[in-house]
């Protein structure tokens, strides 16, 4: 592989003096840089969307979204997945993160993970691999090992296989199914993908996971609707996120509806909406795939005796 050929690890000409830049002026031209992270995404956003789609699908029968990476790409899928059970409500075991070298690379740096393909096929037999899941290889240099060796292993297994890269014409986008290639070009300090690679990574991730869960019912209109108050903020957001859906004026009276309804927004907003207990709230929102609006249309045609 000649690396000296990736854009991720030219010099970048804008930044030849950085070392000789005030505090302010190098913030200014980092800024300046971090904004073509956005303009690179914007780039793959017809793949991105694909693949959004392709998730929804699988997840729907009963597949799981799995990230694999090394290093930065690695700590980024891992942070994107364990931020699903708090935001989404989904089992941590619907997204999964995967790092070459394992959890301790999530705090130290175990680079030479990134060189052994082999470290992925383990840690994927590991989950036992069907046709319903996906697999996202991130890898800021689109080259890593481990990536690839994923994606090939996660392509025997029939599971639907992602690329993540911030180069064009990467390796691994030749091991999956759909390539989300995002050129973010030479970072400020060469050849250091946490910085810009990093945050277009960090962007597409959001992505992938937030318009998948919408698919999913998951959010209504732009709330978190199936979030879990595991602390003092949650609890006060899922009370704030009732009384906005609800439009109530009074955050101790949205509080009580929440209460009515066992402490789950979605039931809450049903049960408040359509005029029901949270029995019927609830087992409308089963026959409606967990959708709200579904769930308050359907309900609102049976009252109507329109079936």
């Amino acid at each position: 592989m000649e690396f000296e050929k990736l854009s991720t690890e030219q010099v970048n000409e804008e930044s030849r003096n950085l070392d000789q830049l005030s505090p302010l002026e190098a913030a200014r031209l980092m800024n300046k840089m971090d904004r073509l992270a956005a303009e690179a995404v914007e780039q793959a956003l017809p793949e991105i969307a694909r693949a959004v789609e392709e998730i929804a699908r699988r997840m729907k029968a009963g597949g799981r979204l799995i990230y694999i990476g090394a290093g930065t790409s690695g700590r980024l899928g891992v942070l994107d997945a364990s931020e699903c059970p708090p935001t989404f409500g989904t089992d941590e075991k619907q997204v999964v993160g995967l790092i070459a070298g394992g959890d301790t690379a999530l705090r130290h740096s175990v680079e030479r993970a990134e060189d052994k393909p082999e470290l992925a096929v383990e840690d994927l037999k590991n989950l036992v691999l069907t046709d319903r899941d996906c697999v996202v290889g991130i890898s800021a240099s689109g080259y890593a090992p481990y990536c690839v060796g994923g994606l090939d292993y996660a392509r025997e297994c029939g599971a639907l296989t992602i690329a993540m890269s911030c180069n064009s014409g990467a390796i691994q986008s030749r091991h999956a199914d759909i390539a989300i290639e995002m050129p973010t070009g030479a970072e400020i300090l060469s050849g250091s993908t946490r910085l810009r690679a990093g945050t277009a990574t960090k962007m597409a991730l959001n992505m992938l996971t937030t318009l998948t869960m919408a698919q999913l019912g998951k959010v209504y209109g732009n709330l978190m609707v199936d979030l879990t108050p595991c602390n003092q903020k949650l609890k006060d957001r899922a009370i704030r996120i009732v009384q906005k859906a609800l439009e109530i004026k009074d955050k101790a009276d949205a509080e009580r509806t929440l209460e009515q309804a066992g402490g789950d927004v979605k039931v809450a907003i049903v049960m408040s909406s359509c005029g029901v207990d949270a029995l019927a709230a609830l087992e409308a929102l089963k026959q409606s795939d967990g959708f709200v609006r579904k769930a308050q249309e359907s309900l609102k045609r049976h009252r109507s005796g329109k079936f």
